[in-house]
């Protein structure tokens, strides 16, 4: 129990359903986390639910926050949401429910389970299948997601029905990245020197600009570097970090037609064909799988555009999630 809306009504859900609840605050870290507790605990009071707060910041800062900045020092794209997902929420979370001796975990997740798979929310807007591409297949049998035929209009109005909770459903969205304010250059900037200048150079390698640094770009971006002579948006389409170099491009070099996909976690077979998304806001795209020893290639049969090392592909056979891994 966050705090939040979602997590409060799922638990108010889960107990209509005859379930008895344990509600469960995981303090994370000491970013943006005012008063988060102290609305879990009124949530909690106010329809009666045990509250415990459990402290997992070490596990956090070292699964989650220490790997988003190692990636981005590497010149690669992370993905929090899916790490916090694996090690925390479904990783440590489940064996604090172990040591109580609860069965099921439930999350205020816009998804479904059928204790085999995840399956795409009713809610597409707010549908979190994707950040759970890397969740352990051992854990499936118990999660519980009482949104999961849910759409957030509904569960704010839900949240309205509750004379003192009104706080709770006017809250504003939770921020993207939890750790991050602002933009994730804050974080870096806490942990190294981010502004190095350096050469921008062209798909043939030419010389031809320069950036303030390569940690402040992404696969994609087209802004923060000089390209000489330019009468056309130039993005960046690779970033070395090793010589503080990128390359620039013209839309099209953004195009991709294969993905080498490593680190990979199935929830069943490996297929064949399928779709896989790229990245979490980008339409599925269908594919063909070729199993190799570090991973999969994956073929796509619509181009895709700014694929990023670093991100998760998440294959998808319809709204049922098959698997993912990390882009490589």
């Amino acid at each position: 129990m966050s705090g939040g809306v979602d997590s409060s009504m799922s638990a108010h859900l889960l107990q209509k359903r005859g379930y008895e609840v344990i509600g469960v605050h995981m303090k994370l870290h000491e970013m943006g986390d005012e008063g988060a507790y102290e609305n879990a605990k009124k949530v909690a009071d106010y329809f009666g639910i045990e509250l415990h707060k459990v402290d997992f910041q070490e596990e956090f800062m070292q699964n989650v926050y220490g790997d988003f900045v190692q990636t981005y020092e590497q010149g690669r794209t992370p993905n929090p949401c899916v790490i916090c997902n694996r090690t925390i929420k479904f990783g440590k979370l489940v064996d604090f429910a172990d040591s109580l001796g609860i069965p099921y975990v439930a999350t205020g997740h816009y998804v479904k389970c059928d204790g085999k798979f995840f399956y795409e929310g009713v809610d597409k807007s707010k549908d979190q299948s994707y950040f759970l591409a890397q969740v352990k297949k051992s854990v499936l049998p118990r999660v519980l997601f009482p949104l999961q035929d849910y759409v957030k209009d509904q569960v704010r109005e839900l949240a309205r029905e509750f004379e003192g909770l009104e706080i709770i459903a006017s809250q504003k969205e939770s921020s993207e990245i939890c750790f991050v304010d602002d933009t994730y250059m804050e974080v870096l900037q806490k942990h190294m020197d981010t502004d190095l200048p350096g050469v921008v150079i062209d798909e043939q390698g030419r010389e031809v600009g320069e950036h303030k640094g390569y940690m402040h770009y992404t696969i994609g971006k087209r802004r923060g570097f000089t390209v000489h002579g330019a009468h056309e948006p130039h993005y960046v389409t690779h970033i070395d970090a090793k010589n503080n170099r990128i390359t620039v491009g013209k839309k099209d070099a953004l195009k991709t037609d294969e993905v080498v996909v490593q680190a990979c976690n199935w929830f069943g077979d490996i297929p064949q064909n399928c779709e896989v998304k790229v990245r979490y806001r980008t339409p599925k795209v269908p594919c063909s799988i070729q199993r190799y020893a570090e991973g999969v290639k994956v073929t796509l049969h619509e181009s895709a555009y700014g694929v990023a090392k670093g991100q998760i592909a998440a294959f998808y056979d319809g709204e049922k999630l098959l698997g993912g891994g990390i882009i490589a």
